[in-house]
């Protein structure tokens, strides 16, 4: 006979799981005893939130579901702004809460939330488990559920005495899942549509940006020599410099991207998912290109985004078998590469300036020059981010980590944590505002005590820069969005980390640089201007506040 917490530790190990997030609490003991004789390593942190956001990109730079633990009650409602991050996000991972006994009440109500109704709208699956003997099909299930198109959350509840609960259940082995494919008839009419358009044009959204899709989508591109362009949470789908790529739609309208856009005739969008704000608005473009669907599930049909054709299947079979129809059978796929020279011109407009405080066409410039191309970068929520989408090239799949779906501050910190941990041998860096910065910060000694290798630089304007702008934009007064800031190179030394402040521009690249050098934990903090916001945004592009994507 074995005891619950044994079982599920075991069935873990059963998944493949060597990492586990989190805070442990007192009804997790047995669970914590269990981990203690396992393979698995406890990672502990300094808030559950930053534990569910270091889970969440474990899953999503590896398809598999990152695993994070809390203990009951208010632990465990620190998970929900992680839930929510990888459930918009669609990320695998699993957490795990601590529960009282549900056989006894010795306690009473002391601490008892609902967690399993508080994680149902957030969760792909949500279930207390109520047996020992139910451990291993339950935590089977979790796994499928989670990696299951689409991906993300799922919650297990081990109350305390079902973890102490003896019981002889065997794992249950893992088992391939067959993704479905595309039907005959849907790939001949998406190959007619295709091969009909005059400026055909690829979109590739979030669901395009899976680790297992990088090798199929960079050869339907190459093959088919179709100019493409991204949405956010799909930029580096596509590996190498390739010279088809026109830019990121960082901005839903107005943007030189949609020079672009708004000339196609076709736009073949793979994995475009709606929880990102949109690349482009469908119905206000007269005239405007058709939209092909490629994606694992049909699209959501919304008031920007509602296509003439699906093509529903696994991606990565589905754009193998296009191109194998494709490739040397399309007259007109470069009609639009004329465009690319002009629209990455206006985007890197400056981006040599000297001016300090530093704009952020020259902080993007300067990380990519010190970032070597498998070099990652986590990017925190701001106004930042926006630049980073739009300038930073990426040549390798996934080395440029931003959330465009839930778009929370304070998971830059915690992200580029775990994404170190899975890559101990390539330079990661968090890029956080110094607001975002600040609501995960003690995560700092986290990155000390697991001694890694990590450079995070801040972006200090003293304020909620993002809105504070827009607010000014909009012609509010500026009220409510500045606050003060530690000294972030004392702060940075008091946890054991190395602090610098950049005085000039000129400074930047060469810190970064001599902080990867030296290894250990580096904080870099830069003042930035960010009066280029309303410059390209507003005056160049003649956009309002209200198309610019603020997430």
């Amino acid at each position: 006979m074995t005891k619950g917490s044994d079982l599920l530790v075991a069935a873990l190990e059963n998944e493949g799981v060597s990492c586990i997030f989190g805070i442990p609490g007192e009804e997790n003991l047995d669970f914590v005893e269990s981990l203690r004789g396992s393979k698995i390593r406890l990672v502990l942190t300094r808030h559950e939130q930053a534990a569910a956001f270091m889970a969440a990109t474990q899953g999503r730079l590896t398809g598999r579901p990152g695993v994070c633990l809390s203990t009951l009650g208010p632990g465990a409602l620190n998970f929900t702004t992680g839930a929510a991050y990888a459930h918009l996000g669609a990320m695998p991972m699993l957490m795990i809460t601590g529960q009282k006994s549900i056989r006894s009440a010795r306690q009473a109500r002391f601490q008892i939330v609902d967690i399993v109704a508080a994680m149902r709208p957030l969760t792909k699956m949500t279930r207390q488990i109520v047996s020992a003997a139910s451990i291993p099909t339950i935590v089977r299930d979790a796994f499928r559920v989670a990696t299951e198109e689409r991906p993300g959350p799922v919650h297990l509840e081990l109350p305390e005495d079902i973890a102490a609960e003896e019981a002889d259940a065997p794992l249950v082995p893992s088992h391939v899942i067959d993704r479905p494919v595309a039907s005959a008839a849907a790939i001949e009419r998406t190959i007619e549509m295709i091969r009909a358009a005059q400026r055909p044009l690829v979109m590739i959204g979030a669901a395009g940006n899976r680790p297992r899709l990088v090798e199929a989508l960079s050869d339907f591109v190459h093959r088919t020599q179709i100019p493409f362009f991204n949405t956010q949470m799909g930029k580096g789908a596509v590996t190498g410099g390739s010279d088809l790529y026109l830019g990121t739609a960082a901005l839903s309208e107005r943007d030189y991207i949609h020079g672009a856009i708004e000339r196609a005739d076709l736009i073949i969008a793979i994995g475009h998912d709606t929880v990102e704000k949109p690349p482009f608005l469908m119905g206000e473009m007269a005239g405007g290109p058709k939209v092909i669907h490629i994606g694992y599930v049909s699209a959501n049909v919304e008031q920007v985004f509602y296509p003439d054709a699906e093509l529903i299947g696994d991606i990565g079979t589905t754009m193998t078998t296009l191109a194998d129809r494709l490739e040397g059978n399309l007259n007109r796929a470069d009609e639009l590469l004329h465009l690319r020279s002009e629209i990455l011109e206006h985007v890197n407009e400056r981006a040599d300036d000297s001016s300090f405080p530093v704009i952020p066409q020259r902080i993007v410039r300067d990380v990519r020059a010190v970032m070597p191309e498998d070099g990652i970068v986590c990017l925190d929520n701001g106004m930042y981010k926006i630049w980073f989408a739009r300038n930073y090239r990426t040549h390798v799949a996934n080395t440029l980590l931003l959330d465009n779906a839930l778009a929370t501050m304070g998971a830059g910190l915690p992200s580029a944590i775990a994404a170190k941990l899975l890559n101990p041998h390539r330079k990661v860096m968090a890029i956080c505002g110094d607001g975002g910065f600040m609501m995960n910060s003690q995560e700092l000694e986290t990155a000390i005590r697991l001694k890694l290798d990590l450079v995070v630089l801040i972006i200090e304007d003293s304020a909620y820069g993002m809105i504070r702008w827009k607010q000014a934009v909009d012609r509010f007064p500026d009220f409510g969005m500045t606050f003060g800031n530690p000294d972030f190179v004392a702060y940075a030394e008091s946890y054991g980390a190395s602090g610098h402040r950049i005085y000039a521009a000129d400074e930047l690249a060469p810190v970064l640089d001599a902080a990867f050098a030296a290894g250990g934990v580096h904080l870099v903090t830069v003042l930035i201007d960010y009066s280029e916001n309303t410059r390209v945004f507003v005056d160049e592009l003649g956009g309002r506040t209200q198309d610019i994507d603020l997430g």
